[in-house]
């Protein structure tokens, strides 16, 4: 097992790579950034806690985690600790290293470890699947390399004239070099995502894999959270059924396919453009899918048919077919509830079960609704909101001392106070203000108001009045002030007041410092 253990996100990723899509464990390792020895490993351990893909609804997070690593007594065998297979085929290339002194250095650190014919029979079963080379060969159908070109093309805004510079993104398919570009403001996540959906959409299909070459928009980083691909992402590999596979560092035959075909959209679609001017970017995209069809149509001369041509033979048959709906984009945003069971997105905040109150969720908002995860799984969905500072709430996420209140609101309590006088309605206005969310407030209003059926609406006022002049907002306040009849006091609640100061010999007088 590797020293840290992975996100419960990425073994997912990795049972779903593995088990739906078929993936060897070297291509998922690539994908999720990891070891094909730690795939190994979570694939083996998901297999003896007999789980099957797709994983139950009923499983979430900690149930997974539960699962996968379950708590041993001490009195159960630890599991044999796994050699790092990689590191031994490595020391094995110096002189005078042998599998015996390899050997010796695991089972010293291991005692519980393998013995010696087990070590060497399980590292020669991992040595044969070494593939003895690396060699790229594009099947049909399997792979789309993507890139942003190095070049940009200015855009003018007709209304300022500010000139702006635009980003051009570049797909291509490994067996056909069948080519899609299109302009688009900046190399953000949402015009990475949207970048991805065009090109699925203009192939007319989905490849069995994705490789970028350039991640910035595609990665989390820096992240102690999600390392790698981040979650809007890892959601869209999902929805298409892909495996990301980020081309290596310091690996150019990986991602040759995909700088020739950069190359190619400047070489035969920038160049030709370089002179005219766009002052939209709907206008630029039009011109780009112009000379696209005319760049997918031009004969290859080293192979005597055009990348239409070899599409349609080679790729097209074998893509899989497009989901029933295209990718809609969608923020995530880690946040904690607050005290008051709700969560701020957008400068709006959104209520939770109440049992969730400074717990950590993760927020996915769409241009349509808000969805709240805890453990990976659903625990709330709203409607987006675009009201700033204001809150949504179900009735059902409220504890029960809330649902009592449910069927008030603060214009209700507002009208019932200014029945009584302007003082009350006042007051109860600055106690519904004073909580961070009004329903906090319910339960001082109802006890305030309620002073007016025992001591009458005029005296109430009164109260209220007084407790204004002093500053007194809370309901303990108010029933002080009754109880001690200090409205009675007078008009202007005056508090008695000593005429002059005691005469003592340590007070200075005025002429003291003169």
């Amino acid at each position: 097992m590797p020293q840290e253990r992975l996100t419960l996100r990425k073994i997912r990723e990795i049972l779903r790579l593995k088990w739906d899509k078929g993936l060897s464990n070297r291509t998922i390792a690539r994908s999720c950034r990891t070891s094909h020895s730690t795939v190994g490993e979570y694939v083996k351990r998901a297999e003896m806690a007999g789980l099957k893909w797709p994983l139950p609804e009923d499983i979430d997070d900690e149930k997974l985690a539960e699962l996968l690593f379950p708590r041993t007594g001490q009195e159960k065998q630890q599991a044999i600790p796994i050699p790092d297979w990689n590191k031994v085929h490595t020391e094995l290339r110096r002189k005078g290293v042998t599998l015996q002194l390899l050997w010796n250095e695991y089972i010293e650190k291991h005692p519980e470890g393998y013995c010696y014919s087990q070590f060497c029979a399980l590292y020669r079963g991992w040595a044969k699947k070494l593939n003895p080379t690396m060699r790229l060969n594009h099947k049909a159908g399997e792979t789309i390399y993507i890139d942003y070109a190095g070049q940009t093309v200015s855009v003018i805004d007709l209304s300022t004239g500010e000139i702006r510079e635009v980003e051009i993104f570049v797909a291509v398919l490994g067996a056909s070099s069948y080519t899609y570009a299109e302009a688009q403001w900046a190399q953000d996540l949402a015009s990475w995502t949207s970048g991805h959906v065009h090109t699925f959409d203009f192939i007319g299909g989905v490849t069995e894999v994705v490789m970028p070459d350039n991640l910035k928009a595609g990665v989390t980083h820096p992240s102690r959270y999600e390392p790698g691909i981040n979650i809007t992402y890892q959601e869209l590999a999902e929805h298409y059924g892909v495996a990301v596979v980020p081309a290596r560092v310091r690996k150019p035959r990986d991602k040759a396919k995909a700088e020739v075909g950069v190359q190619v959209v400047e070489r035969w679609i920038l160049a030709p453009l370089r002179n005219r001017k766009f002052f939209s970017l709907a206008e630029l995209n039009r011109a780009i899918r112009d000379l696209l069809i005319e760049l997918n149509n031009r004969p290859m001369k080293h192979l005597g048919k055009s990348r239409k041509e070899l599409f349609e033979e080679l790729d097209r048959p074998a893509l899989k077919p497009l989901p029933a709906t295209p990718y809609e984009f969608a923020k995530w945003k880690k946040a904690r509830v607050n005290i008051d069971y709700h969560v701020e997105f957008d400068k709006h905040y959104y209520s939770v079960p109440y049992h969730l109150h400074r717990q950590d969720v993760h927020i996915r908002s769409t241009e349509r609704t808000v969805e709240i995860y805890f453990n990976g799984k659903q625990v709330a969905m709203h409607p987006l909101s675009r009201a700033k500072g204001r809150h949504t709430t179900t009735r059902e996420h409220m504890p029960p001392a809330h649902q009592h209140y449910g069927d008030w609101s603060p214009d209700r309590f507002m009208r019932w106070a200014g029945k009584i006088g302007t003082h009350t309605q006042q007051l109860i206005d600055l106690v519904l203000n004073s909580k961070q969310h009004p329903q906090q407030a319910y339960r001082v209003c109802l006890g305030v108001l309620g002073f007016a059926k025992k001591v009458g609406q005029e005296r109430l006022e009164s109260a209220c009045r007084y407790a204004l002049d002093h500053e007194i907002h809370t309901y303990r306040g108010i029933k002080n002030i009754l109880d001690n009849k200090l409205d009675l006091s007078g008009s202007d609640g005056d508090m008695p007041q000593c005429s002059s100061l005691p005469v003592h010999q340590n007070i200075r007088g005025k002429d003291y410092y003169n």
